[in-house]
Formats: C-alpha cells, sequence, structure tokens
C-alpha cells in the first residue's frame, strides 16, 4: 500500500462516519503571527476548537501540511523529517473519548476499510494526571476493550498533555505506537517499552488529543465550552509501518528522492545521513516556495534558506555536482501531483527559485570556509565573528556552530544574537521564539486591529483597483502589517483616503456580520478572498454593514472579529513600503 492509497484510505474512513473533508491551509498561517508555519493539524482550526461555529459542521477530517524545525538537528535519523503531513479528524463538541479510540484502534487495525496494521504490535500511551487534570481513567478503560490493559502504560503531562504552545485550547492525550522489529518486541513493562522508544524500535503513529481546557500565558485556566477531539497520525510514520520500513527515507514518500540523490552522486550513497538531509530539506523547500515562501534573512524566509544552505553543504559531503539540488524538484512534484497541486503548477518557478539560491551562496561559500578555518585556532569563535561570517559570506549561525562543532569549537550565540539585533529587524532568537508560541491571539485590541484590516484592504481595493488582493498578513495588539499585490508605491494621497475609508466605517458603528455560504457563490457574489484553496466548500464571509444598508467590506476569513466598529478606535497608517517584486506592504495601528 502506497502513501496516496494510505492518505485517501483515512480520509474516505471518517467520511463514511459523517466528517466532512476539508482542504489543507497553506503552510504559513494566515492569522497568526505566534508561529512562523503550521505545526500541527489543529492549528488552522483553532478559532473552531475554541467555539466559533466551523461552516463544515462539527465532524471534520483532512491531510494538513505542516512544518516543524525545532529538531532540525534529528533529521538524518530513522524518523525526524521538517515538512509532513498530519492526518487529522476532529470532533468539535460532538463525539468524545468512546468513538475517537474506536476509530482510532479501527483504521488502524481493519483489513478492511483500514490499514490492517497488527494489534499485537500496537502499545498505547495515556495522560497520568497531574494539577491541572485528573487521570484519564476513562480513556484507559476504552482501551481494555481494544488491547491488554499490561500495554496501556499510564505517563506524564510531558509526554501525555497537547498544548500548541503557552495559549489556546489544550488536553491530555492517548497515543499508539507501533512495533517496527522485524522479529517483534512482545508484552512490555513501562520501563521495557520506554527503552523501546528510545531505540525508535516502536515510533508514534496516532494521537488523540481530548481538548476540554484552556490555557493562557502558560497556565491551565478552566475548560472550553465544548468537549473537542484532535486526532493526528504522521502520515510519514504510518507509511513507514505500513510498508514494512524502519525509517521514513525508505518509504515511497521518500525512495524517489533518495535514487536520484544517488544519481546525483555518481550512483552510489557513501554517507546516508548526508542524503537524507538532503532529501528531506530540499523536499521541505519545494513545499515551502510552492506556498508562497522565498528565502530572505527574517521569519518564513530565514528558515527557507537555512533549509537549502544545510542542503548545500551536505550535498558537497556527498559529492553532488554544483547547482543540481533543483534537480530534486520535479521528483518531490511528481510525488504530490493530485494531493497539492500548487507544487506540480511551479515546478518550474521553483526550479528557479532553489537554483539561483544555491547559486547565491556558492559565490560566497569558499571564501567563508576560508575565513572560518582561520578562526578554528581560537577555542570559541566570538559572536562578531559569527555575525560577519553570516552578513558578509552569508553563513546561518548554526551552520557556523555545526562547522565550529565538529572542530570542538564553540560559538558565542549570545552574543551573536546581541549584533544581529543590532543589524537585523527581527533576531533569529526572536523567529525560534516563535516556534514556542501559543496560537493566534484573540486578545481586544488583536481582534479590533484584524476588523480594521479587512476595511483597509476593502479601501485599497476601491483606490487601487480589483487587482489588489492580500498577499500576507501579520497582526499583533500594537499593529497591522499587511501584505498586498501592487506593482507600484501607494502614495500619501491615496493612503489618506484609505485611512478615511476605513474611519467612516468605524464612525458609523457598522455590524460585523457572519454568513455561510457556498464557497462558489461567495465568489459569485464577488466576496474577496484569497488562498481560495484553502477553503471549504462551505465558507463564512464576513460583511462589514452601516445601518444605512454601506456595506464596507465582504471577505472570507478565519479569525477574530469585533461585533460592531463603533469600539475599534482611530485608524492610521503609517508606514508603506516593498515586501518583494510585486508586493507592496503597510503598516497601521489604532490610536
Amino acid at each position: 500500500m502506497d502513501s496516496r492509497e494510505i492518505r485517501q484510505r483515512f480520509l474516505a474512513f471518517f467520511e463514511r462516519r459523517g466528517h466532512v473533508i476539508i482542504p489543507s491551509s497553506p503552510l504559513v498561517p494566515e492569522n497568526d503571527p505566534s508561529v512562523l508555519f503550521n505545526t500541527a493539524g489543529m492549528q488552522p482550526l483553532a478559532p473552531y476548537l475554541m467555539g466559533t461555529p466551523h461552516p463544515s459542521g462539527k465532524r471534520l477530517a483532512n491531510s494538513q501540511k505542516c512544518v516543524r524545525t525545532q529538531d532540525i538537528e534529528e533529521v538524518g535519523d530513522k524518523t525526524h523529517d521538517t515538512f509532513f503531513e498530519m492526518l487529522g479528524n476532529w470532533s468539535l463538541g460532538d463525539y468524545f473519548k468512546e468513538d475517537a479510540i474506536k476509530w482510532s484502534f479501527e483504521f488502524l487495525t481493519s483489513k478492511e476499510e483500514g490499514l490492517g496494521l497488527d494489534p499485537a504490535r500496537l502499545y498505547v500511551t495515556v495522560f497520568e494526571g497531574n494539577d491541572d487534570a485528573p487521570r484519564d481513567n476513562e480513556a484507559f478503560e476504552v482501551w481494555k476493550k481494544f488491547i491488554p490493559e499490561n500495554r496501556v502504560y499510564f505517563m506524564s503531562a510531558k509526554s501525555n498533555w497537547w498544548s500548541p504552545g503557552d495559549n489556546g485550547p489544550c488536553g491530555p492525550d492517548t497515543e499508539m505506537f507501533y512495533d517496527i522489529t522485524e522479529r517483534g518486541l512482545g508484552d512490555m513493562t513501562k520501563d521495557e517499552y520506554m527503552a523501546a522508544d528510545d531505540r525508535q524500535d516502536v515510533v508514534e503513529i496516532w494521537n488523540d488529543v481530548f481538548m476540554e481546557y484552556e490555557k493562557k500565558d502558560g497556565k491551565v485556566i478552566g475548560k472550553l465550552v465544548t468537549k473537542n477531539v484532535d486526532t493526528g497520525s504522521g502520515l510519514e510514520r504510518v507509511v513507514m509501518a505500513i510498508q514494512g520500513k524502519d525509517n521514513v527515507f525508505d518509504t515511497d514518500l521518500f525512495a524517489p528522492i533518495m535514487q536520484k540523490i544517488a544519481d546525483l552522486s555518481g550512483g552510489e550513497i557513501n554517507n546516508i545521513r548526508s542524503a537524507r538531509i538532503v532529501a528531506d530539506h530540499v523536499r521541505t523547500a519545494v513545499m515551502m516556495i510552492a506556498d508562497g515562501v522565498h528565502p530572505s534573512n527574517t521569519d518564513q524566509g530565514y528558515i527557507l534558506r537555512r533549509l537549502l544552505r544545510r542542503a548545500v553543504r551536505y550535498a558537497d559531503v556527498l559529492g553532488i555536482g554544483h547547482n543540481m539540488l533543483s534537480d530534486l524538484v520535479p521528483i518531490v512534484a511528481e510525488k504530490y501531483k493530485g494531493v497539492y497541486d500548487n507544487v506540480a503548477l511551479q515546478t518550474d518557478v521553483i526550479v528557479k527559485e532553489i537554483w539561483e539560491e544555491e547559486d547565491k551562496f556558492r559565490k560566497t561559500l569558499e571564501r567563508g570556509i576560508k575565513e572560518l578555518t582561520h578562526l578554528f585556532g581560537s577555542k570559541a569563535i566570538s559572536g562578531e565573528d559569527a555575525f560577519k561570517l553570516f552578513s558578509t559570506y552569508g553563513f546561518p549561525v548554526e551552520m557556523t556552530e555545526e562547522l565550529a562543532g565538529e572542530q570542538g569549537v564553540s560559538v558565542d550565540r549570545v552574543a551573536f544574537d546581541i549584533e544581529f539585533k543590532k543589524h537585523q529587524a527581527l533576531s533569529r532568537a526572536g523567529a525560534e521564539q516563535k516556534f514556542k508560541g501559543g496560537l493566534a491571539d484573540g486578545g481586544e485590541k488583536t481582534t479590533a486591529l484584524h476588523t480594521a484590516t479587512h476595511l483597509m484592504l476593502a479601501g485599497l481595493r476601491k483606490y487601487l483597483g480589483d487587482g489588489v488582493h492580500q498577499a500576507g498578513s501579520n497582526i499583533t495588539e500594537e499593529r497591522t502589517r499587511f501584505d498586498f499585490t501592487y506593482p507600484q508605491k501607494v502614495e500619501r494621497d491615496v493612503l489618506d483616503k484609505v485611512e478615511a475609508y476605513v474611519n467612516e466605517a468605524i464612525s458609523k458603528g457598522c455590524t460585523v456580520k457572519i454568513e455561510q455560504m457556498k464557497k462558489e457563490e461567495a465568489k459569485a457574489k464577488g466576496v474577496e478572498g484569497s488562498f481560495w484553496e484553502k477553503y471549504p466548500d462551505i465558507v463564512n464571509v464576513y460583511s462589514i454593514v452601516a445601518e444605512d444598508g454601506t456595506q464596507y467590506s465582504a471577505e472570507l476569513c478565519g479569525g477574530p472579529h469585533v461585533q460592531e466598529t463603533g469600539s475599534i478606535g482611530t485608524f492610521k497608517i503609517v508606514k508603506e513600503e516593498a515586501s518583494s517584486s510585486g508586493i507592496r506592504r503597510v503598516k497601521g495601528i489604532l490610536e
């Protein structure tokens, strides 16, 4: 059974059980500045887990594209990768533990509808309880119906409490692990199971999160209005188990890429870890670029650049010729044809982007390596020197740390971060912090700015034309940063008109209405929307309408909004600048 059939079987299984199949959201969150990428299947659904009705109902399922790079140093082992797909099914105040566990087990073990995995190789963990929530005896009792209780282990919150960050929905979970050894491990004590997990003899293939609690500023503050279920199953690891492999890189998701790397290396791979890193990083880069990320020195672009430059380094270890990483792009595109068509449609663009980034890096790489080698004579590389390598030669500090570490030389990372903050708008340290953040801020100020941003886009379209569309947004309680399609600078007199348009709608105390309609109907009515492909067939349309019937905005959205505009305040555009080719950026505040 290949990855395509496994993905389809999962969606069909839950569709038969009343779930609506929704599309994957793009890798970059639309309304969540607290994280750089969607790192879990539930992340785009956070508002609905907190109580907002979803237009497709209470039972949902999909395969969500995700990126995590906090474990980047682990890539090259059996199971870690930076891009992955999370198969997920959700109950928004509908079914709970009994059905969630039953269906998880059925899909994993059923030969007719599911994957036909051997239940004798399945091990389960449940939450042992702490001050935030009691021991999950309910989940334990349900599991006893399906597998022997001596293969169900109570574990601490470190492993069996799921939270996306310091804010948002959270709760205890139950995790399923599968024995991938050749002979089988049989019954194990808890200590033996934990040792097997450390050896990667068992791998996690499913996780049911019972989201009934809310966290704020790192503390559990109480229960949610509804009890929700958020399940996740990493496709790459499931494919590994189904195909009888002991690592994800031997599955059909990676095998063609690995074969191409062998071909580029002269017919044979001489360093398996390096080959796996190249395969992973290029695959992730392809998916990022397809979703609109471009190499840069900040935010998502920094992560993309870091991945590509690490891939270049390990390609050199393999003896791959210069500017050949882009040869892997068509292999990745072919694998996701019919699944994520934006990859195949942009193959030429992605090839060009990766080729140019590698070429740019190679022009400075040799000189940078020589400069770095001169620093190996000391026991430590100063933050100033590490920053010089970054600013002059394009070395991500992580690469400097890796190369120096191989020579037993340390890098003063604290001093580097200080230098970086002096010269960059956003520090690398700050970017890393985003991976530790919570979900989208639903606070009063952020919500007001989000609604004002809707009005600003409507104003921009009124004065600049219908060719203006959202290209990205980042909204915090201090300001809105909004990117939109437009080929040239927007003059101040036009920005003043947009400001006046927004403030007129605010002064009228407009009502913010939400209406659910078919996506095609919304398009026909002229509703504004970007990333249409990420929305389900039934969409939420937010309209801002005055008492006299004037409609100031009608737009697709999934973020937080005020109920009426009178409480927003006075809106002001404080900056307009270029973001990238054909994209302008404005920053606005409320006074």
